[in-house]
C-alpha cells in the first residue's frame, strides 16, 4: 500500500511504501474492550472508623440478671456508649449504628467497587492497537467520526507529512496545517474549549471540549505545541487514537511512518 508524502505547504514530494497496520482489519469489538478497561475512577469512601470511635461495646441484650442489660427499661437494643452511672443505673445514649447522632453512615460509598480489575491481554491489546492506527487510514471511518466531514473532502489516508514540520514555530505550523488539510477540515480539527450549556457547568463540568487533530512524530522528534495533541510513536496508545470511536484524524511524520514500520514488523 502506498500513499503520499507532502511538504510544509501540501504539495505533493513522494510516493511511499506504508506499513501494512494501515490496511489491516478495523476490531472496533477490541478497540472499545481495551477502552473500557482503561478507564480510571477516583476512589472515594469515609473513615472506615467514621463513627465508631467510641466506647460502645456490643449491643444492649434483654435477659434479667446480666450486668448493663436492658431488662425492663423500654429501651431499644441498639449499641450504648454510657455518658454516666450510678451503681447498676446508667445514663447511656445510643451510639454508632447509622439511626444514632454521631453514627456512621448507613451504606457509604466503598472504595473496591471503584476499582477497575479489567485484565488486558497482550496479543488483543497489540490487535487493537492496530485496529486503531487502520482507523485513521480509512475514510469512512474518519468521516464518521467527525459528522462534518464527508468522505469527498478528504485526501488520501493516512496523512503524512515530510519532518520539517516539526521545526516551524506556531504562526507557521498553523498555515501549513490549513494547506494540507483545506479550510474546511482545518476548522473542525482545532481544539475548541467553551463553556457547556446547561447544569452541568454548576456540577463539575463548566467547560467542553473537542480532540483536535492528532500529530504522530517518530522517537526522536519533538513539536513544541499545546495547539494540537502531539504523540510519539513510543508512546502512543488507544486512547489517543480512538477515544470515542475510532478514525481519529491523525498527521504522521515521515519519521513516525519509518518507526511504525520497526515496531510493528
Amino acid at each position: 500500500m502506498k500513499t503520499q508524502i507532502l511538504d510544509i505547504s501540501g504539495k505533493k514530494l513522494k510516493d511511499i511504501e506504508i506499513p501494512g497496520i494501515f490496511s489491516e482489519p478495523i476490531r472496533e469489538d477490541l478497540i472499545s474492550k481495551i477502552l473500557e478497561a482503561k478507564k480510571t475512577r477516583q476512589p472515594y469512601s469515609p473513615n472506615p472508623m467514621a463513627g465508631r470511635q467510641t466506647a460502645a461495646s456490643g449491643k444492649i441484650v434483654h435477659r434479667r440478671h446480666v450486668w448493663r442489660s436492658g431488662y425492663g427499661r423500654g429501651i431499644s437494643r441498639i449499641p450504648r456508649k454510657i455518658m454516666s452511672r450510678s451503681g447498676s443505673q446508667f445514663n447511656w445514649v445510643g451510639a454508632e449504628i447509622s439511626s444514632t447522632r454521631g453514627g456512621r453512615r448507613a451504606h457509604p460509598p466503598k472504595i473496591i467497587s471503584m476499582i477497575n480489575s479489567s485484565k488486558i491481554n497482550k496479543k488483543e491489546a497489540r490487535i487493537a492497537l492496530i485496529s486503531a492506527l487502520s482507523a485513521t487510514a480509512n475514510k469512512k471511518q474518519v468521516s464518521s467520526k467527525y459528522k462534518r466531514i464527508d468522505e469527498k473532502d478528504l485526501k488520501e489516508l493516512p496523512i503524512v507529512v515530510e519532518s520539517k514540520i516539526i521545526k516551524l514555530k506556531t504562526k507557521e505550523l498553523l498555515g501549513s496545517i490549513r494547506k494540507i488539510l483545506g479550510d474546511k477540515i482545518f476548522l473542525i480539527t482545532l481544539k475548541n474549549k467553551e463553556v457547556r450549556s446547561g447544569r452541568g457547568k454548576l456540577r463539575g463540568r463548566k467547560y467542553k471540549s473537542n480532540a483536535g487533530i492528532l500529530i504522530v512524530t517518530g522517537k526522536d522528534e519533538k513539536i513544541k505545541t499545546k495547539i494540537f495533541s502531539v504523540k510519539n510513536t513510543e508512546n502512543i496508545g488507544i486512547s489517543d487514537l480512538a477515544e470515542g470511536s475510532p478514525g481519529r484524524l491523525t498527521i504522521y511524520t515521515e519519521s513516525a511512518i519509518k518507526d511504525l514500520q520497526e515496531k510493528f514488523k
